[in-house]
């Protein structure tokens, strides 16, 4: 069966990415550790990274997306991501130190936002990170 496995560029960082976000999700690991290619596996999604050089960069046009369940788990994640020089932005989105955009989202919020452009942004501003009382409170 195929298979789709996101494929990362960086520069000269995916040996110290792969080390970073193997350190934050649990059951992860690395599956190979070269100096111009790494592959490792975070909750079960494999990727790749190559350094190929300062071409390429990262945009918010792609993230990954990480639905807990918990405000414990939120903040985890959220914290982890921003170590190092991460950059946060609006509504649970954010940059890590790589560049390479990220959303930590509560289980909660798809079930009790229904125009994630409004509620939400009344609901986070000036937060942020999402925070699950708000959902729970309406």
């Amino acid at each position: 069966m195929p298979t789709i496995t996101p494929f990362l560029w960086f520069d000269t960082q995916a040996q110290e990415a792969m080390t970073f976000y193997t350190s934050i999700f649990r059951d992860s690991k690395v599956i190979s550790s070269h100096p111009m290619v790494v592959q490792f596996e975070l909750l079960g999604q494999r990727f790749v990274g190559l350094n190929a050089g300062p071409h390429h960069k990262f945009t918010e046009a792609v993230s990954f997306f990480v639905e807990v369940d918990t405000q414990q788990e939120v903040d985890h994640y959220w914290d982890a991501l921003l170590a190092g020089g991460g950059r946060p932005d609006r509504c649970g989105w954010l940059k890590d130190k790589f560049g390479l955009s990220w959303q930590v989202i509560p289980k909660a919020l798809p079930q009790r936002v229904t125009d994630p452009y409004a509620t939400l942004q009344r609901k986070s501003s000036p937060l942020r990170q999402i925070r699950t009382q708000l959902l729970r409170r309406g």
